[in-house]
């Protein structure tokens, strides 16, 4: 019964209560970021949601725009702002995803939505991170967030695909609440991005 009715209710309150609380400083990243990125303080992206189906993500934006020199490497480190690199640190960039928990794309806990050029590249048991709506946060993160490789993230992923529960959703809930207190389990020295994924070997 938890899934998907009550999970949604919550998903849809929490959000909202989130969103209302976090107002504050919600606007002044915006503030902040309007100066940093010259007008652009938003990230928009299409992402596979559930059942494959696509939204448009939104984040704080935290890299410069893309150069010539940078267009093979899109995960290279030095396009991290310095209002960026805080912002990441603290996990604030996640902030705005709210608006896509209450508009229905995501959940609070689920798999993180990934690139739509990894769909092609799943295999069956990996398809299966796509049955249910991705989160902001999930198993694979407070499992190692990008401290871990991708293989491990989809096992995660799938994990929590068929052991989803309510007590499951609050120790993630309460898992990531300390993780970014103590900024475990992420490259935070370096500002480190996860490489690209090439597939399955």
């Amino acid at each position: 019964m938890y899934h998907p009715y009550i999970k949604r209710f919550l998903d849809f309150i929490l959000s909202l209560i989130g969103v209302t609380l976090l107002s504050p400083i919600i606007l002044v990243l915006i503030v902040v970021l309007v100066f940093v990125n010259k007008g652009k303080p938003f990230f928009l992206q299409s992402r596979p949601g559930k059942n494959g189906k696509l939204f448009k993500i939104i984040k704080f934006k935290t890299m410069s725009d893309l150069k010539p020199e940078d267009e093979g490497n899109i995960h290279n480190v030095s396009r991290i702002t310095k209002a960026g690199s805080f912002i990441r640190k603290y996990s604030l960039d996640e902030l705005l995803q709210l608006i896509n928990v209450l508009k229905g794309d995501m959940s609070l806990i689920g798999p993180r939505p990934l690139l739509i050029e990894y769909l092609p590249l799943y295999n069956e048991t990996q398809r299966k991170r796509h049955d249910v709506r991705p989160g902001i946060t999930g198993w694979a993160q407070v499992k190692g967030r990008n401290a871990i490789s991708w293989n491990q993230k989809f096992e995660y992923d799938v994990w929590y695909v068929e052991n989803l529960s309510f007590i499951l959703d609050i120790k993630i809930l309460l898992l990531t609440f300390k993780k970014v207190l103590i900024k475990e389990g992420v490259n935070i020295d370096q500002n480190m991005t996860m490489p690209a994924w090439k597939g399955n070997d």
